[in-house]
């Protein structure tokens, strides 16, 4: 941490010890007593640029505190093509390149990402052939939110709901693809999609 202002390693302290509890930004200036909520924001932006602190940038209370930052670029396992349809490959745990990514894309250690390259049209305009999908590695999923599956003997990329014990992937395409209903073949959920890299 020798790259960090006093401040700023007194905010990841504080940061650390109430991750189960986030605190404001007013509570953070009033423990550290920082002399205004704009100081507690540009220390906070430094920790991000330094890679000592990720947030969700739809919930700023929601981050994660990396000790031993990450360096600026890191390497993702590709797979094969996913599927955005039918017919896709197998995530076998066999990775067919490293792609290069600036670490402050990933709002999660860069350990729990991959990335799969799109093929198919069923998640247009969101996702489109050739596309480069960066997802994390999860085994759950929330309603609505795109993931990398196996179903059966393919991999798809589709967008989760489950109402009671009922699963249902869907399609952004929906005019030229039905939903599917997950029966009896093997399903299992390998990534939430958290960045698309365009090919075009």
């Amino acid at each position: 941490m020798n790259d960090l202002h006093e401040n700023q390693v007194l905010l990841l302290n504080l940061l650390d010890e109430h991750i189960d509890t986030p605190l404001t930004i007013r509570q953070i200036q009033e423990i550290l007593n920082f002399s205004s909520s704009s100081m507690v924001a540009h220390h906070i932006q430094k920790l991000e640029q330094k890679g000592y602190l990720k947030r969700n940038p739809h919930n700023p209370r929601d981050y994660q505190i990396f000790i031993n930052p990450e360096r600026p670029i890191v390497y993702l396992n590709l797979y094969g093509h996913a599927q955005c349809g039918k017919n896709g490959s197998i995530l076998d745990g066999n990775p067919i390149d490293k792609i290069p990514i600036a670490s402050r894309l990933l709002k999660f250690p860069a350990n729990q990402g991959f990335i799969v390259t799109a093929k198919g049209n069923s998640m247009e305009p969101l996702i489109k052939e050739g596309d480069l999908v960066i997802a994390h590695k999860k085994n759950e999923a929330s309603n609505g939110d795109n993931i990398v599956c196996v179903y059966g003997e393919k991999v798809i990329i589709k967008t989760f709901f489950k109402q009671n014990d009922t699963i249902t992937l869907s399609s952004l395409n929906s005019k030229s693809h039905s939903p599917i209903i997950i029966v009896d073949d093997y399903f299992k959920i390998e990534g939430v999609v958290k960045n698309v890299i365009k090919y075009s």
